[in-house]
């Protein structure tokens, strides 16, 4: 069984965002998005590669309350929804309409599976789908398992995970959702705004946190991230930019245009680019 994706009709909300074409030579290819429309855009382009390449674990990261925020510019909550209406986008453009009932997307909870029927995947076909259910000890941290395995079908083909990040628990049932369901298959699995580098970068202390912590060696070396913007604020501001299959660029913003002033194959640590690569262009 193999995913066939091709181009569908999009259901768009367009976001507007800063003009600015970006280049910093000839090759540099894609441009960094000038809003939201243009990053969904090259989003798809990467994963349909990354698709056709067979890769099983892809990851999508970017900021949601605008391409030039960081973590911490939006609430949380606004940005949730920011996300979901921009994976129902991601979707429509990615998944041929043939696909859609081959598809199954994620939320992290059971209620947002239910705000989205009435919100931005309303009328889809896609089949939509949670991680955890919520337990009468919510407020305490505790959520009610769901065997990740017994929720998928035999007909899906492609998985969607939409930012599994506001309880721990969640990136836990993605891992399990990933090796039970996706690992010995041909499936393939995305996740969307999934603020991993909070597991990357020690954000949860592996005393306290050593399952979540683990990842970074389990699951995280099985993962190939397909589309990331992240953005760096100060004197030494800038961009790490990545769009499958390209290589890793650190941009910075010099009046109307984007600049690459580093660029490399293998994902380099926030830490070093705020620290190393920046300081020293």
């Amino acid at each position: 069984m193999q995913v066939n994706f091709g181009s569908a009709r999009r259901v768009v909300v367009k976001k507007s965002e800063f003009a600015v074409r970006s280049v910093s030579s000839a090759d540099d290819v894609p441009l960094f998005p000038a809003d939201y429309e243009e990053l969904l855009d090259q989003a798809k382009e990467a994963s349909q590669a990354a698709l056709k390449d067979g890769i099983q674990l892809m990851e999508i990261e970017f900021p949601t309350a605008g391409l030039g925020s960081v973590p911490g510019d939006g609430e949380g909550g606004i940005e949730m929804t920011g996300s979901m209406q921009l994976i129902r986008e991601f979707c429509d453009l990615l998944v041929a309409p043939e696909k859609a009932t081959r598809t199954r997307i994620f939320f992290p909870e059971a209620n947002e599976v239910q705000f989205a029927r009435k919100s931005a995947f309303g009328g889809a076909s896609f089949k939509l789908d949670y991680l955890t259910k919520p337990s009468f000890f919510q407020d305490f941290g505790f959520v009610e398992a769901v065997k990740m395995v017994d929720r998928v079908k035999e007909e899906d083909e492609l998985f969607i995970v939409g930012y599994p990040y506001f309880n721990v628990n969640e990136m836990l049932v993605v891992e399990e959702l990933y090796r039970d369901a996706v690992a010995a298959t041909t499936r393939q699995m995305i996740i969307f705004n999934g603020e991993l580098d909070r597991i990357r970068s020690g954000y949860y202390p592996s005393f306290f946190y050593p399952k979540l912590a683990a990842l970074s060696k389990t699951l995280f070396p099985k993962m190939e991230t397909v589309y990331y913007i992240h953005n760096f604020k100060g004197r030494n501001g800038g961009t790490l930019f990545r769009c499958y299959p390209g290589p890793w660029k650190v941009l910075r913003r010099m009046g109307s245009r984007y600049v690459c002033v580093h660029q490399q194959e293998k994902m380099p640590t926030l830490k070093e680019v705020a620290l190393d690569i920046l300081p020293s262009a």
